[in-house]
């Protein structure tokens, strides 16, 4: 399976949810903030300090996003994971609730038109 379609197999089945192209990945959102994200091959997730704390200590976890400049309140699912969504799911669920429960992302205000 490759590695948006694993994204997808993932992304909760939940009409609050939304799954489009960010940065030539994808993001999972939900009231216009990113719960999960692909980057490259890894899948992260948003979570509660309490709850990150806990999957970083799993072997395999880690910082999600560049090397050089990881995506603070994310960490990545472990790699070994892949093919074993139902290790994965508990953890989205939670990042779901955890971002779900975040007040909605103010709209932007549009920008004046160039000269």
């Amino acid at each position: 399976m490759d590695d948006r379609a694993r994204f997808a197999a993932l992304v909760p089945d939940d009409p609050r949810v939304v799954a489009k192209p960010m940065f030539g990945n994808v993001g999972a959102f939900v009231n216009d903030n990113m719960f999960m994200g692909l980057f490259g091959s890894s899948i992260g997730v948003r979570l509660a300090e309490a709850d990150r704390e806990r999957l970083l200590a799993i072997d395999g976890s880690g910082p999600f996003g560049p090397s050089e400049r990881p995506m603070g309140g994310y960490a990545a699912l472990p790699a070994s994971w892949n093919g074993e969504p139902d290790k994965a799911r508990p953890w989205v669920a939670a990042a779901l609730a955890h971002v779900g429960a975040l007040p909605p992302k103010p709209a932007k205000k549009p920008r004046p038109p160039r000269r």
